[in-house]
């Protein structure tokens, strides 16, 4: 399966806002195990996350360089990476939307590069910048993620490319 670009992702958002579970409890359960998730990301708690993430989960992501997410265990070495580059990272939820086995998340990512990224040096420059994620959700544990933002824009935030051109409109 091919990751979702932000455009479906965003287009899945505003499907999804409309629509809702007549008794609510899976929808909510499914948030909130969302907002779990967040929370031990934040934490740095991996140990937190076997109750959450199942075994063999995947990650998708066009904007992540490198090879695929299959499991758990490669999830946890990922962000333990980004740690490296942003000690300090957080993600704040903006908006959960449900609906079947799907959240639909709008956050926002920040941190400070204080460590290097891949190749690139610290910059000691902060980040901060909205990013889209659809969660799977299947007995109870998130099973799959596709998360999208804006490379450039972090890039450009960290110093490392330049602004877009004015725009003449």
């Amino acid at each position: 399966m091919r990751p979702f670009t932000p455009q479906q992702l965003l287009a899945w958002l505003v499907v999804l806002s409309g629509c809702t579970d007549p008794g609510g409890t899976n929808l909510e359960a499914n948030k909130e195990l969302v907002r779990q998730f967040t929370v031990a990301a934040n934490a740095a708690d991996w140990d937190a996350l076997a109750d959450i993430v199942a075994d063999d989960f995947h990650r998708h992501s066009a904007a992540t360089a490198g090879p695929p997410v299959t499991s758990r265990d490669e999830f946890v070495q990922l962000q333990e990476g980004f740690l490296v580059s942003f000690p300090d990272q957080q993600v704040k939820v903006r908006q959960l939307v449900a609906e079947d086995d799907y959240v639909a998340a709008l956050a926002t990512y920040s941190g400070t590069q204080t460590g290097p990224m891949g190749d690139v040096p610290a910059t000691g420059k902060a980040v901060s910048a909205p990013f889209l994620a659809l969660f799977r959700i299947e007995a109870g544990k998130i099973v799959e993620l596709w998360v999208e933002w804006d490379n450039m824009a972090m890039l450009t935030q960290l110093g490392l490319a330049p602004p877009p051109a004015p725009s003449d409109d």
